[in-house]
């Protein structure tokens, strides 16, 4: 399943991000959108879970979830 991450804090890693969604199940892929110049996040990032039952699971636990002081917004792609 490939899920959409927005409203990520600019200081949000690769790993942070992992290591959320890896509570529910195995992650393929990971990446956030970093600005190139600072290297900052972009306030978005993609997650692949290749279960589907797992990403369903990831979306409704982590949806409204804080991290890094933001709280995310998660959608199927």
């Amino acid at each position: 399943m490939n899920i959409n991450v927005h409203n990520l804090s600019p200081t949000t890693s690769r790993e942070e991000l992992l290591d959320c969604f890896a509570e529910y199940g195995v992650v393929s892929e990971v990446s956030v959108g970093a600005y190139t110049l600072e290297g900052k996040s972009r306030a978005l990032g993609f997650v692949v879970m290749p279960s589907n039952m797992q990403g369903q699971a990831a979306i409704d636990g982590l949806q409204g979830k804080e991290l890094a002081g933001n709280l995310l917004v998660i959608d199927k792609e």
